[in-house]
Protein backbone atom coordinates (compact mmCIF):
# COMPACT_ATOMS: atom_id res chain seq x y z
CA UNK A 1 0.00 0.00 0.00
CA UNK A 2 2.61 2.53 0.74
CA UNK A 3 4.42 1.85 -2.41
CA UNK A 4 1.29 2.55 -4.24
CA UNK A 5 0.50 5.77 -2.13
CA UNK A 6 4.00 6.77 -3.17
CA UNK A 7 3.47 6.54 -6.79
CA UNK A 8 0.39 8.27 -6.36
CA UNK A 9 2.17 11.34 -4.92
CA UNK A 10 4.54 11.05 -7.64
CA UNK A 11 2.13 11.21 -10.32
CA UNK A 12 0.38 13.96 -9.25
CA UNK A 13 4.06 16.08 -8.70
CA UNK A 14 4.41 14.99 -12.54
CA UNK A 15 1.05 16.24 -13.75
CA UNK A 16 1.97 19.43 -11.55
CA UNK A 17 5.23 20.17 -13.21
CA UNK A 18 3.62 19.43 -16.80
CA UNK A 19 0.76 21.63 -15.99
CA UNK A 20 2.77 24.45 -15.02
CA UNK A 21 5.37 24.03 -17.67
CA UNK A 22 2.02 24.26 -20.36
CA UNK A 23 1.59 27.48 -18.72
CA UNK A 24 4.76 29.05 -18.57
CA UNK A 25 5.13 27.76 -22.63
CA UNK A 26 1.79 29.21 -23.08
CA UNK A 27 2.05 32.33 -21.64
CA UNK A 28 5.15 33.56 -22.77
CA UNK A 29 4.95 31.95 -25.99
CA UNK A 30 7.89 29.97 -26.19
CA UNK A 31 9.04 27.16 -28.43
CA UNK A 32 7.31 28.51 -31.42
CA UNK A 33 3.46 28.42 -29.31
CA UNK A 34 1.28 31.48 -29.78
CA UNK A 35 0.47 32.68 -26.68
CA UNK A 36 -2.82 31.58 -25.40
CA UNK A 37 -4.32 33.27 -22.11
CA UNK A 38 -6.00 29.30 -21.72
CA UNK A 39 -2.26 27.68 -21.00
CA UNK A 40 -3.20 27.04 -17.00
CA UNK A 41 -6.45 25.70 -17.39
CA UNK A 42 -4.81 22.33 -16.46
CA UNK A 43 -4.25 23.54 -13.34
CA UNK A 44 -7.75 24.04 -12.29
CA UNK A 45 -8.31 20.09 -11.64
CA UNK A 46 -5.05 19.77 -9.60
CA UNK A 47 -5.72 22.51 -7.49
CA UNK A 48 -9.60 21.61 -6.44
CA UNK A 49 -11.16 22.49 -4.49
CA UNK A 50 -8.45 25.26 -3.00
CA UNK A 51 -8.74 27.20 -6.34
CA UNK A 52 -12.07 27.85 -5.88
CA UNK A 53 -11.39 30.88 -3.00
CA UNK A 54 -8.99 32.24 -5.03
CA UNK A 55 -11.64 35.16 -6.01
CA UNK A 56 -11.21 36.08 -2.21
CA UNK A 57 -7.55 37.15 -2.21
CA UNK A 58 -6.62 40.72 -2.96
CA UNK A 59 -5.90 42.04 -6.12
CA UNK A 60 -2.57 41.23 -8.18
CA UNK A 61 -2.51 37.22 -5.83
CA UNK A 62 -5.08 35.36 -7.41
CA UNK A 63 -2.77 34.27 -10.15
CA UNK A 64 -0.67 33.07 -7.62
CA UNK A 65 -2.87 31.52 -5.61
CA UNK A 66 -4.18 29.68 -8.83
CA UNK A 67 -0.35 28.65 -9.34
CA UNK A 68 0.08 26.69 -5.73
CA UNK A 69 -3.38 25.55 -4.99
CA UNK A 70 -1.71 22.15 -6.55
CA UNK A 71 0.88 22.04 -3.97
CA UNK A 72 -1.31 22.09 -1.10
CA UNK A 73 -3.01 19.04 -2.93
CA UNK A 74 0.35 17.44 -2.88
CA UNK A 75 0.87 18.04 0.31
CA UNK A 76 -2.34 16.72 1.78
CA UNK A 77 -1.73 13.83 -0.40
CA UNK A 78 1.91 12.84 1.11
CA UNK A 79 0.39 13.62 4.96
CA UNK A 80 -1.94 11.22 3.96
CA UNK A 81 0.55 8.82 2.90
CA UNK A 82 2.96 9.07 5.83
CA UNK A 83 -0.35 8.58 8.03
CA UNK A 84 -0.95 4.96 5.97
CA UNK A 85 2.63 4.15 6.21
CA UNK A 86 2.71 4.67 10.04
CA UNK A 87 5.07 7.55 10.00
CA UNK A 88 7.32 5.37 8.25
CA UNK A 89 10.12 8.05 5.79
Amino acid sequence: MHLLCRWIVRLFALAYLVALALLVIGTFGLFGQERDPLSGVFLVPLGLPWNRWVDMLPQGLPMWGMILAPVLNLIILRALCRAVAGGRR
